[in-house]
C-alpha cells in the first residue's frame, strides 16, 4: 500500500508526474485531475467499495482516485480515453496487480464483457463536464450491469439531477435520472481540489440504480416526450407547452381533458408535476 504522501492526491506528486511525462492538458477531454485527499475519501465512501467489489472507473486520469479505488475493491477497470496517458497510467499504477487499464471511449465500450459475463459493478468517475449527461443517460439506459453509479459532475447537474418538483433547477433531466436511479448529493467539491481548477464548483452524486421503476406507465418513451415538451417551455402552462411542442403537439382540449381526469388544475406548469403524475398524464392522453 502507498503511504498517502507517496499518491498522486498530494499535488507535488501531480506536479512531478505531469512534468516527467511533459503532459498537456486537453479541453477536448475536459481533464481536470483531483489533488485532494478528503474527496476522494468522500468518493469511496458513497460509492461504498468493499474489496468484494469490482469497480469500472470512467477516466481514470494519471490514476490519481485510481489508486485509491485499487486498494478498496477487490478488481478494478479503468477505461481511459486519452491514449497519451495509458504509460503514464502504467507508471503510477505499477503496485497494484488488480488494476486492468483500457484505452477506450466508454460510450463505445461493451461493459458486461469488459467486467464478465454475468457479473456486476459499481461505476466511480470523475466525469468530464462536457459530456456528463450523455455518459450518465447512456450508463442507465442501456441495461449497464452496475449496483451504483458514483460521479463527480458540475455542482449545478448534480443539483438537477437531484431536484424535486417546484425547485428551480427540477426538470427533464431530474425525472430521466430518478427514472432510473435514487439520487444521494454526497459532497461539494471546489475548484481548489482539481489540477487545473474548473471555473465552477463541483458535485459527487451516488446513483443507485433501482430494479424495477418507481412508477408504472404504459409507454414509457411517450411519457419522457411529454417530460421534454412540459420543460423545453417551462414558464408556459403545461397545456401550451404540449400543443406547441413539435414532436408531441397535442391538442390543447386533449391535455385539458387529462389534467380534468388528474384533479390537476388547468393551469399547471410541468415543473410542479412529479415523475408519478407525468406517467399517469402519459396514460389518460394515450387514450384520449
Amino acid at each position: 500500500m502507498t503511504p498517502d504522501n507517496d499518491k498522486l492526491s498530494n499535488p507535488q506528486v501531480t506536479i512531478q508526474t505531469i512534468k516527467k511525462y511533459d503532459f498537456r492538458f486537453q479541453k477536448r477531454y475536459g481533464q481536470n485531475f483531483l489533488i485532494d485527499q478528503h474527496v476522494i475519501s468522500k468518493i469511496l465512501l458513497a460509492a461504498d467499495i468493499s474489496k468484494e467489489d469490482t469497480v469500472l472507473e470512467i477516466g481514470p486520469g494519471i490514476g490519481t482516485l485510481t489508486q485509491y479505488l485499487a486498494e478498496s475493491a477487490g478488481k478494478v477497470f479503468a477505461v481511459e480515453i486519452d491514449e497519451k496517458l495509458i504509460p503514464v497510467l502504467g507508471d503510477t499504477l505499477k503496485e497494484y496487480d488488480n488494476v486492468t487499464v483500457v484505452n477506450q471511449d466508454i460510450l463505445k465500450c461493451d461493459i458486461q464483457a469488459l467486467i464478465g459475463e454475468g457479473k456486476s459493478c459499481k461505476i466511480v468517475a470523475n466525469l468530464p463536464y462536457y459530456i456528463t449527461t450523455p455518459i450518465i443517460m447512456g450508463l442507465l439506459e442501456g441495461n449497464v450491469p452496475a449496483e451504483s453509479i458514483t460521479v463527480m459532475i458540475q455542482k449545478e447537474v448534480a443539483e438537477r439531477m437531484d431536484a424535486g418538483p417546484g425547485s428551480k433547477t427540477y426538470g427533464a433531466l431530474s425525472l430521466a435520472v430518478q427514472y432510473y436511479a435514487e439520487t444521494y448529493l454526497a459532497a461539494n467539491v471546489p475548484p481548489n481540489c482539481f489540477m487545473p481548477r474548473p471555473a465552477v464548483g463541483s458535485a459527487v452524486i451516488r446513483l443507485s440504480k433501482r430494479k424495477e421503476p418507481p412508477v408504472e406507465v404504459k409507454d414509457e418513451k411517450f411519457m419522457f416526450r411529454i417530460i421534454r415538451a412540459a420543460f423545453n417551455e417551462r414558464r408556459k402552462t403545461l397545456v401550451n407547452a404540449l400543443k406547441n411542442d413539435p414532436v408531441t403537439a397535442i391538442p390543447k382540449e386533449t391535455t385539458e381533458q387529462a389534467l380534468q381526469a388528474l384533479g390537476l388544475p388547468l393551469t399547471i406548469r410541468g415543473e410542479a408535476l412529479s415523475l408519478g403524475q407525468f406517467a399517469e398524464l402519459a396514460d389518460k392522453i394515450s387514450l384520449t
